[in-house]
């Protein structure tokens, strides 16, 4: 895996833009809102979980370790890791962000 796959992956999904690394922190973001970030010094994307117990849940089954800097919902997923878990933290990721959007944001999003 690799930080190119993550951005093709991200670039996917509906509304989703990638933020300009040279003003603003490296990652996407849906309705403004961050979905996956990378690091300089880490080499995987954190993501964000449905809860702390889900991401202390897939640290402690090896899936994912914790994401430096983030609260304790978020998780480092390696690029090491399966791509199919891989696409799958990322899509789980993009749905909690959208799903705490207004609906009205969501309805521009998803009409996108």
């Amino acid at each position: 895996m690799s930080r190119a796959l993550v951005n093709q992956i991200c670039a996917a999904y509906s509304g989703a833009t990638a933020s300009d690394p040279t003003t603003e922190l490296d990652s996407w973001k849906v309705g403004g809102k961050m979905f996956a970030c990378f690091g300089d010094r880490i080499d995987g994307v954190c993501v964000k979980t449905d809860s702390v117990d889900t991401a202390t849940m897939l640290i402690d089954a090896g899936a994912a370790t914790k994401a430096p800097y983030f609260h304790k919902s978020w998780v480092l997923v390696g690029f090491d890791s399966a791509e199919d878990e891989l696409r799958h933290r990322i899509a789980v990721s993009y749905d909690i962000v959208l799903g705490g959007l207004t609906k009205k944001a969501q309805a521009e999003i998803k009409g996108s």
